[in-house]
């Protein structure tokens, strides 16, 4: 189907992803996964700050999607892979990947070969810890 003035024809999944993102008092606002990709697992997010982005990246052995702002670098992750783990400070656990008020949604910096998103999230929470100098939860002493 091709639009008569030269435009791009949207279909109807692109147009509610469209009224979904519009920025409304009090609304969610959810990182989405590419068009073409599924998240059978559902979606959750781990942000840190920018500054650790990069650094993050080269530790994981595989990387889904990944989206970026000025403040933040976004990893999509399979929902609940907050179970059993506290995510290290200045880490940010989001669950169904809804990002806190900011003024724009951050944009895909980075999309995965395939049709999954996720980030492994064991290697992301081990890098996370490593950069940050966090002993992992499970290597930390048990007091009685």
């Amino acid at each position: 189907m091709r639009a008569g003035s030269g435009g791009r024809v949207l279909n109807l999944d692109t147009m509610v992803r469209l009224q979904r993102g519009l920025r409304t008092p009090g609304t969610l606002r959810r990182l989405t996964v590419p068009e073409g990709m599924t998240a059978p697992l559902g979606c959750d997010a781990v942000a840190v700050p920018a500054r650790l982005g990069p650094l993050v990246m080269p530790r994981l052995p595989s990387v889904g999607c990944v989206f970026a702002d000025a403040a933040h670098w976004w990893w999509i992750v399979p929902s609940d892979s907050d179970y059993a783990l506290e995510w290290p400070a200045p880490a940010h656990y989001a669950t169904d990947a809804v990002v806190p008020d900011t003024p724009d949604l951050p944009g895909l910096i980075h999309r995965p070969d395939g049709t999954l998103p996720y980030t492994p999230p064991i290697p992301l929470y081990l890098a996370v810890c490593l950069l940050t100098g966090t002993t992992p939860s499970w290597s930390r002493p048990v007091s009685a």
